[in-house]
């Protein structure tokens, strides 16, 4: 259904605003990690207009341009690559960090991520990583450091401080007979050098489908995978590696990959009501590789549980934080809504609906989650007309953090600096890196 942004809602809860969130995650979203009771978040205020049409920020917040993609340049040489997406950034010493970055780049696209030996998969394909070190708003270098892969979404961070970058795809050279070899896999990326240039080396047991994001539980090692698909929708998986933990490259040695089963719930999209908790199954991939059907459709009907639009995912605490951008009825949801974001909590087994965007709002379309260092977690919005990074706050109520002023492109990569000063994201169709600043301290 489409959704005017600028409708009025009434009777949704969170001041009319269509979106509700639950108390339950109150610790998570308040900002502190201490026992005290935590100040209530109101928001940083209205976005002031950005004299230079690019992103409005509440007042005494200010933005840098890190890079421009096809104008500026990558160490080295080439233009940086184009349609920048999920990142992470690693601490490097004292007010330095290194990102690791994705390019979503399909087949004939432009502003390609340059080539290199001991990087490259697939000499036809367009997309990967480049790694780019910062100190604070100052860009130190920025390198390509995975190439010959296709639409790099999003991806996950892992405990041993490696990049896990998603190709969001199933083309393979029977569909695109100018590609050399087979997509939709997981890569290893580590910024710090310690896989000596073997980047380029598909995680097959992860799968082969359209990849979102990952999660890894630091505790046990377990990985948590989106799939953003439909025809059908896409799934939530969970790979138990055989070297769980097991640092840069152990991935490698393969695992078991299963999907989620809520049992009596085919489609996530027809829980509405918050704080509903159901109990998790999950079921063994019987060909993760998809050698002849996608892994979502290796099911029989009501063995596993779809998920509309199934998007970003981060780990904070001891959970997951799953996000489904928007469902559609006339698409073949269950129910409609905007945005909704469930808690994924491994040691009960549960899934908890903690966040619904109902339609109608100024928010909608979630993407890319994160979570800063103090606890506050960060939506990226790729939704209908504006575009918002969006603060949510424990009561339920969204308080935008940035406007995209420039387009309507999506805003992506969202990651905080380890000390928590700086917020790294993208504009992604208009391929601008920005750092953010401010006082986070007033919210």
């Amino acid at each position: 259904m489409a959704v005017n942004r600028r409708q009025v809602v009434v009777g949704t809860g969170a001041a009319g605003l269509g979106f509700a969130l639950s108390g339950a995650v109150s610790s998570v979203f308040a900002g502190t990690a201490s026992a005290a009771t935590p100040k209530k978040f109101t928001g940083y205020g209205e976005l002031v207009p950005d004299p230079k049409g690019l992103v409005d920020l509440p007042s005494g917040f200010r933005y840098t341009v890190l890079s421009r993609a096809g104008v500026d340049s990558l160490t080295g040489g080439g233009a940086v690559p184009g349609a920048p997406d999920g990142t992470y950034a690693f601490p490097l010493g004292p007010g330095r960090s290194v990102l690791v970055r994705n390019h979503e780049l399909s087949p004939g696209g432009t502003d390609l991520v340059p080539q290199q030996p001991g990087i490259t998969y697939d000499p036809a394909a367009p997309g990967g990583t480049t790694t780019v070190t910062v100190a604070g708003d100052r860009l130190l270098s920025a390198v390509p450091s995975l190439a010959g892969t296709i639409r790099n979404c999003a991806g996950g961070n892992t405990p041993w401080r490696t990049w896990l970058s998603c190709e969001e795809t199933e083309e393979t050279p029977a569909t695109n007979p100018a590609l050399t070899k087979r997509h939709g896999y997981v890569f290893e990326v580590d910024p710090f050098g310690r896989l000596r240039d073997r980047e380029a080396v598909p995680l097959t047991a992860l799968g082969r489908f359209a990849h979102e994001a990952v999660a890894v539980d630091p505790q046990s090692g377990c990985l948590y995978l989106t799939e953003d698909a439909s025809k059908p929708y896409g799934l939530i998986y969970r790979f138990l590696p055989r070297k769980p933990l097991g640092g840069p490259g152990s991935l490698r040695a393969g695992g078991k990959l299963q999907a989620l089963q809520v049992p009596g719930v085919p489609d996530l999209s027809a829980i509405s009501e918050l704080h509903t908790t159901v109990q998790l199954s999950w079921v063994d991939v019987p060909d993760p590789d998809a050698a002849t059907v996608s892994t979502r459709k290796q099911f029989a009907a009501g063995k596993v549980t779809q998920v509309p639009k199934a998007e970003g995912i981060f780990w904070s605490g001891r959970s997951a934080y799953v996000v489904s951008s928007y469902a559609r009825t006339a698409d073949g949801a269950a129910r409609d809504h905007a945005g909704q974001v469930w808690k994924l909590d491994p040691k009960k087994g549960t899934l908890e609906l903690v966040l619904l965007i109902e339609p109608g709002g100024r928010f909608d379309g979630p993407d890319n989650i994160t979570v800063s260092p103090n606890g506050g977690i960060v939506l990226c919005e790729d939704g209908d007309g504006e575009q918002y990074l969006i603060a949510p706050s424990a009561e339920g109520v969204p308080y935008p953090l940035a406007r995209n002023a420039v387009s309507d492109s999506e805003w992506a990569g969202a990651t905080f600096s380890a000390d928590g000063r700086w917020l790294y994201a993208h504009i992604q169709s208009d391929g601008l890196t920005v750092a953010i600043t401010g006082p986070w301290w007033r919210g």
